[in-house]
């Protein structure tokens, strides 16, 4: 395999006319915009929508890195249309929260249909043989991807490769955590759906990262830096040691080099130096499975699991709404909505969808003692 290449360029704020220059830098380094897209092409932007949220909390793409993109591949001669399908909520709303779709009615580009999807056939995956994919992201001539960088709880780190995720419509998400809730296995779906997908151009936010319980309740943390790169796994194993964490503890960069995606080591950086920023707050715990443990009980000893901080819950019911476990995993006690809900450990697959949604960051995720104990 190649050498992969990766732009890296200093962007402290997110000051219109600092983010555009250093787009342009690194799409200048990169061999510019017009080696990822062509006059007249039908290119999706894809950015990070995670949850309907404010620019400022570090957990959607920020709209001047949206501008900044969209810009240097509108002047490409690319026909620009943007969308996701968000954890929770609908993609305009969430996009407006973000400030991105205000970017994008000022600059002219409609919104791409996220909501209907197509079964494409990938009888080359590793794992995943077909997947139901975003209607516009099926039709349109390329992707370009636009993740933010961020702590997760299932895959340690979410960047590059998860960000694709979104092109998969609605529900038919949660069924993938049900089928596939395992970090590993979910990881290699991740793989397969990006070597599916195949998108030409990823654009890393990384001015305001996220640690600590993300990819919604953690904090922003200042890194000061954009990454781009046609290659996810390039992207992402930078972004592991920005956070100063093993790429070999993220199964979507282990996979991602091991099924051809893109290179974890054999990296060119061009540009400016990587930060490395070594207390940044990031799950670096050995890795640990749900897969083996056999019994319930083996998994409700051993296995990392969400739990509820009562004095933050609101009761709100979005930890309820999101679980995609039939029964739920996490539900009302006793139909009390006066108390948090609770969570069922028999029944929890593990997949961390309600902490990821939680609006009040009242969910975090913690190994019992036993595991913990285990794992020393």
């Amino acid at each position: 395999m190649m050498s992969a290449r990766v732009a890296v360029v200093r962007c402290e704020t997110y000051e219109p006319s600092e983010v555009s220059g250093a787009i342009r830098r690194a799409f200048d380094l990169l061999g510019g915009a017009d080696r990822f897209v062509g006059p007249g092409e039908r290119i999706v932007l894809k950015p990070n929508l995670l949850v309907a949220s404010a620019a400022d909390k570090a957990v959607t793409t920020h709209p001047t890195v949206f501008s900044a993109v969209a810009t240097a591949l509108a002047e490409a001669g690319a026909e620009l249309t943007w969308g996701d399908s968000p954890g929770f909520g609908g993609a305009l709303g969430v996009g407006k929260r973000a400030g991105v779709a205000q970017e994008a009615e000022r600059l002219g580009i409609e919104m791409a249909d996220f909501e209907h999807g197509r079964t494409i056939p990938f009888t080359d995956g590793g794992l995943i043989k077909q997947f139901t994919i975003a209607e516009s992201v099926a039709a349109a001539d390329g992707l370009v991807s636009l993740p933010k960088l961020k702590t997760h709880a299932l895959t340690r780190m979410t960047g590059a490769v998860k960000n694709q995720f979104g092109c998969i419509p609605g529900l038919l998400k949660g069924e993938f955590h049900t089928r596939m809730p395992d970090v590993e296995r979910f990881s290699q779906m991740l793989v397969d759906l990006n070597r599916l997908l195949r998108p030409r151009l990823f654009v890393m936010d990384a001015v305001v990262a996220m640690e600590g319980n993300g990819p919604r309740g953690g904090d922003p943390r200042q890194v000061g830096v954009l990454l781009a790169s046609d290659d996810p796994v390039a992207i992402d194993a930078l972004g592991c040691r920005i956070m100063s964490l093993d790429p070999a503890l993220v199964d979507t960069v282990v996979y991602g080099e091991k099924w051809g995606l893109g290179s974890a080591s054999d990296i060119e950086i061009l540009g400016d130096e990587l930060p490395v920023l070594p207390d940044y707050r990031v799950n670096r715990e050995p890795a640990s499975t749900t897969r083996g443990l056999g019994s319930s009980l083996g998994k409700r000893l051993l296995a990392p699991r969400p739990y509820i901080i009562a004095e933050r819950c609101t009761r709100c019911g979005t930890c309820v709404h999101v679980c995609p476990v039939d029964p739920k995993a996490v539900d009302w006690g006793a139909g009390d909505h006066r108390i948090p809900p609770v969570h069922d450990y028999d029944r929890c697959i593990r997949c961390y969808c309600c902490q990821e949604m939680c609006p009040e960051r009242a969910i975090e995720v913690k190994t019992p003692l036993l595991g913990r104990l285990i794992r020393r």
